[in-house]
């Protein structure tokens, strides 16, 4: 009788085991960090945490991320409280997997075709600059007048989140639009970070910075491949940005745009790989080696990055970012405060109403004008939806809230009207989708007669 007993070689995973913990806690939670709103559910528990922090455990919230931490290399400190390296170190690396998706969606993927991208560009721009006019409006005085680009911002995670639930009442082509336009919209707010939110320049730093951005290019075009080598530039280029005045999450972004979206060797084939593997000549070890190699080879170091980062920056980075930022005490003098804060009700208008009526308004002039088809299947009730959702500022507007405002009161001000406004947006979002899912109506060419 032949032994049926599964070799070792053929022995399972612990994941795809049949242990009580594997088929329990595993397999769900691997189905759940595969699930689009498994992202955004991470970050809004992240926050509820940071808002239960803040209100129940007294003064030890800001105690916490504010304690200073050094770091000395050779001679050089640099000491930041907590709060500062989440906001400018990890952030960083949040900001590099974006740069690294603007240039792999440019090259590779949805604005490659540059006439599919005039849609969500245009409605991109009506949602940066309506939220802002409707900020300024509100807010004329100098100091408060400088938050004006804390409602341009769109936070994808908590928008596909929402889309996720809804199901599949919005049409692929519309999530397809709202990805685009969330990428140039993030486009956006790196410009506005670089050009607004900086602070007096140290060109001496600047120009360190330069030196070695070229240098990564140069490498780059001659195929050096060494990896350790750009992860020394990367952060050289992070501490030069840190210094020269120029954020240093700008770092990421410049770092993530370099960085190439094709394969060092496409042509490398299955065959080609599975010849090296079943090389006689050479020990396993090594064709397992030289297979991988290949294997890397073929795909795209950009993609790489991604696959291997996004679950990093989605679940762990942007989570801790939150649980750092969005700690408001919500207490009776503060909810006042905001309640008639010019701050506070700038950015809930912007957010909620502005994003929905520039986005909307300028992709409606684009199909009316004939600039741009809208995707396939959409109605316009379903455009309005993702509209709204566009108005979840959270992210990213709460990071250029820290950087836009000095005073403590003001910083909490601005951070519950991006709390408020996110919550009625998605609501909104997701109310205007069910009901258009229910609805049918026509769709938008039809509607406007073209």
């Amino acid at each position: 009788m032949s032994d049926t007993r599964p070799t070792r070689s053929r022995l399972p995973t612990w994941l795809t085991s049949e242990r009580a913990m594997a088929r329990t806690v595993g397999r769900p939670m691997q189905r759940f960090l595969h699930v689009e709103a498994s992202g955004g559910i991470v970050l809004l528990v992240a926050t509820v945490a940071a808002l239960v922090w803040a209100n129940a455990a007294g003064s030890s919230y800001i105690d916490f991320w504010h304690a200073e931490i050094s770091v000395d290399v050779a001679g050089f400190q640099l000491q930041e409280d907590l709060l500062h390296w989440v906001n400018d170190g990890l952030m960083a690396v949040f900001f590099f997997v974006v740069g690294l998706e603007i240039k792999r969606e440019w090259e590779i993927g949805e604005l490659v075709d540059r006439r599919a991208a005039l849609l969500p560009a245009a409605g991109a721009l009506g949602g940066m600059v309506v939220p802002a006019l409707l900020y300024l409006a509100l807010n004329t005085n100098g100091g408060d007048a400088n938050g004006w680009g804390v409602p341009m911002a769109t936070d994808i995670a908590f928008a596909l989140g929402i889309i996720a639930l809804v199901g599949d009442r919005v049409p692929s082509g519309l999530k397809v639009f709202l990805l685009t336009l969330a990428i140039i919209d993030d486009i956006g707010a790196i410009v506005v970070i670089a050009v607004f939110y900086s602070s007096a320049l140290a060109w001496s730093w600047l120009g360190l910075a330069g030196a070695m951005i070229a240098a990564t290019y140069v490498l780059k075009r001659i195929r050096v491949w060494y990896l350790p080598v750009y992860v020394i530039l990367a952060g050289g280029i992070w501490l030069a940005m840190f210094e020269s005045g120029v954020h240093a999450t700008l770092a990421g972004v410049i770092v993530g745009i370099i960085t190439p979206t094709h394969a060092l060797n496409p042509e490398v084939t299955r065959e080609q790989v599975e010849a090296t593997i079943e090389d006689p000549t050479v020990d396993d070890i090594t064709a397992a080696v030289e297979a991988a190699r290949l294997i890397n080879e073929s795909v795209p170091v950009g993609s790489r990055l991604i696959r291997a980062m996004h679950p990093w920056t989605s679940f762990v980075i942007i989570p801790v970012f939150a649980l750092a930022n969005a700690g408001i005490a919500l207490d009776t003098d503060t909810l006042s405060a905001a309640v008639t804060s010019p701050v506070a009700l700038g950015i809930a208008v912007g957010l909620v109403v502005g994003k929905t009526v520039g986005i909307a308004g300028a992709v409606f002039v684009a199909v009316r004008t004939g600039v741009a088809p809208l995707p396939a299947q959409a109605t316009s009730t379903q455009v309005i939806g993702v509209c709204a959702l566009a108005g979840i500022g959270f992210t990213v507007s709460l990071f250029i809230t820290g950087l836009a405002f000095d005073d403590a009161a003001t910083v909490s001000e601005a951070k519950i009207g991006i709390l408020a406004a996110s919550i009625v947006a998605a609501v909104l979002g997701a109310t205007i989708l069910l009901r258009a899912g229910a609805a049918q109506p026509e769709p938008l060419e039809r509607e406007l007669g073209s």
